[in-house]
């Protein structure tokens, strides 16, 4: 059955509190496996600890990346009317209807890799408040949103992608990870897509005035997910933690979606161990940002698109890591000599 959302910011609480741990022997029977398949030791880098994690946080020894769900979030946002963007806000709509006739890239990575694209368009047309001097969102539309979010999270599912279509979001992504984490604004802010000058200079502006302001009033990293964001970062938080309780593992699109999950890092410390980043973007502060989340990303593409497209493409390298460990033949089963271990 699906996880049941919650009613409330108490109940979210709980439920980060409630997060299950990783399945320990599911982990040491995946190495296990990988320490007699023909290779050398190591000799798939990355490739194996992949399927040790996706074993850990799927509860099998034999783990699978068949079935994925890329989900995609789209929302609109008031301080894009600060100018912090040099595209208007009606964008996010047009691009959801692209993305429904099949024609946006998220959609062409969907087919290459066989997976299932869901795409949540979140009220458009009630953008989340200017966050320069009140909440970006009340309780109950932060609520709402992250509710969203935990619908995409189904029974069968092997991996989530979690990635976001809304103009403006790149602002409201800065003055989240500053408000989480604090510095200037400067260095959580850039050019999204493609903010120079003015418009640059509009945006650091609004970020800057915006952390200072709600750092001010609160200091709970929920809370300043809420003040901060809008409906598609929440939801992207709340698919993350219904992922988390269903023991889906989870990767992570770019800085808006690595800024949406970020609070998780904060409120525990394996808040997000079982989400990976898929990419780290062109956009100048994900790097920052993964490194004070301790992610590590997978891949370094010089993407910044968004819309899930980074995590798409980090999804079929964790299909190959889960077929490798599944389908390579042990050195037993192929007749091939291991190393000697004189």
């Amino acid at each position: 059955m699906p996880i049941k959302p919650p009613v409330d910011l108490a109940a979210l609480r709980a439920l980060i509190a409630s997060f299950p741990a990783g399945d320990d022997a599911a982990a040491e029977a995946a190495r296990a496996r990988d320490a007699v398949l023909t290779k050398p030791p190591g000799a798939l880098g990355r490739l194996e600890s992949l399927a040790v994690w996706l074993a850990r946080w799927q509860g099998r020894a034999r783990p699978a990346a068949e079935s994925i769900r890329i989900a995609v979030f789209a929302g609109n946002h008031g301080i894009a009317a600060a100018g912090v963007s040099p595209y208007p806000a009606s964008v996010t709509a047009q691009m959801v209807a692209n993305f429904a006739a099949g024609g946006a890239a998220i959609n062409a990575l969907s087919r290459a890799i066989g997976a299932e694209l869901t795409v949540v368009p979140l009220d458009l047309e009630r953008p989340s408040a200017d966050f320069r001097r009140q909440p970006a969102l009340s309780e109950a539309e932060f609520i709402a949103a992250a509710a969203e979010g935990f619908k995409v999270v189904t029974p069968g599912l092997d991996l989530l992608c979690l990635g976001e279509m809304g103009i403006g979001n790149t602002s409201a992504a800065a003055a989240t990870a500053a408000g989480l984490f604090g510095g200037a604004a400067i260095d959580w802010v850039g050019p999204g897509t493609g903010a120079a000058g003015p418009v640059l200079a509009a945006k650091i502006a609004a970020v800057a005035e915006a952390a200072r302001f709600h750092r001010a009033e609160t200091a709970d990293p929920l809370d300043l997910a809420r003040r901060l964001g809008g409906r598609e970062l929440a939801a992207m938080l709340g698919a993350c933690i219904a992922a988390r309780l269903a023991r889906v593992p989870v990767v992570l699109d770019g800085y808006v979606a690595t800024a949406a999950v970020a609070a998780l890092g904060l409120i525990r410390p394996d808040g997000l161990a079982h989400a990976v980043a898929g990419h780290c973007s062109a956009e100048p502060a994900h790097r920052r940002l993964l490194d004070a989340l301790d992610l590590p990303p997978l891949l370094d593409l010089g993407m910044r698109l968004g819309e899930a497209s980074g995590a798409a493409v980090a999804a079929g390298i964790i299909r190959a890591a889960a077929r490798t460990h599944n389908e390579m033949a042990s050195f037993g089963e192929a007749g091939v000599d291991g190393k000697d271990p004189g």
